[in-house]
């Protein structure tokens, strides 16, 4: 009788990882929380070195993600804002076309840490709540930037409250828990693990600014391929537990929920038509 012996191949995902590779990476404080729990697994899984920069995804000053690049700090990935990273792309900073939507997050409040949580829900509890308090702390970024700009003047308190805008969002939840401010409005992502506050609610819907975060590879990286590939992890559904666990909704599931729904609707119409 003969032996036969079967040898069976299974077909992974294979990159080629190069000992020394390295990536820089700028990144401000709306996505922080997902990709510090993120980025130890894409470091053992790629066989890529990441170094971590921050800054503010618009604003002034020298430590906004746009100024940096302006005075030439390395970088080959930038993860922020939507509305930066379209100035980004604006002032060819950006390689075309690398640039993908990773998360979307609202607005809510910190107070300090042990205080009574206030009620946000409804917009007149939210305003009367700023016109209540001494000071009220945001990001010099993209959200507190739309709420000086808009919603303030919307609600007609802009010239009755007394705001500070923070060169980050991490400066802002340092007032509040120091007691410099009396709360702080700002993404969700950046109350949730913040030191020192709690998270009281989101603001209401009605006047409610969900911000989506993004990355893109920047225009003149010295590893493109690389850089997708952090980029792909990061939107990857691989990626949505922690970004979910950060207060933020990955755009990889908003995607599935798309396909999940059309499937549905072609199962729906193949039945139809039989």
């Amino acid at each position: 009788m003969k032996t036969f012996s079967f040898v069976i191949f299974v077909t992974l995902p294979f990159w080629p990882v190069a000992a020394s590779a390295q990536l820089n990476v700028l990144i401000s404080g709306g996505f922080s929380g997902a990709y510090e729990q993120l980025l130890p697994e894409f470091e053992r899984t790629s066989g890529i070195k990441v170094t971590t920069g921050s800054g503010a995804s618009q604003g002034t000053g020298p430590q906004t993600i746009a100024a940096q690049l302006a005075r030439g700090v390395p970088a080959d990935v930038v993860i922020l804002s939507r509305e930066g990273l379209s100035e980004l792309i604006a002032a060819k900073r950006i390689a075309a076309g690398t640039d993908v939507d990773l998360a979307r997050v609202p607005l809510g409040v910190a107070v300090r840490a042990g205080t009574p949580k206030p009620d946000v829900s409804t917009v007149e509890a939210f305003k009367q709540l700023l016109l209540k308090a001494k000071t009220i702390a945001v990001p010099g970024s993209t959200s507190g930037i739309w709420l000086m700009n808009d919603l303030f003047p919307r609600l007609g308190i802009a010239e009755k409250i007394n705001v500070k805008a923070a060169a980050r969002g991490k400066d802002a939840t340092g007032m509040v828990a120091a007691g410099g401010a009396d709360l702080a409005v700002m993404p969700i992502s950046e109350i949730l693990h913040a030191p020192g506050v709690d998270f009281a609610g989101s603001i209401a819907p009605e006047i409610q600014f969900v911000q989506t975060f993004s990355a893109a590879v920047v225009a003149g990286s010295g590893d493109l391929e690389g850089s997708k590939r952090l980029i792909e992890f990061l939107s990857s559904a691989r990626a949505s537990e922690a970004i979910r666990n950060s207060g933020m909704e990955p755009v990889a599931a908003a995607r599935q929920d798309v396909i999940d729904m059309l499937h549905t609707l072609l199962v729906v119409a193949d039945e139809v038509i039989e």
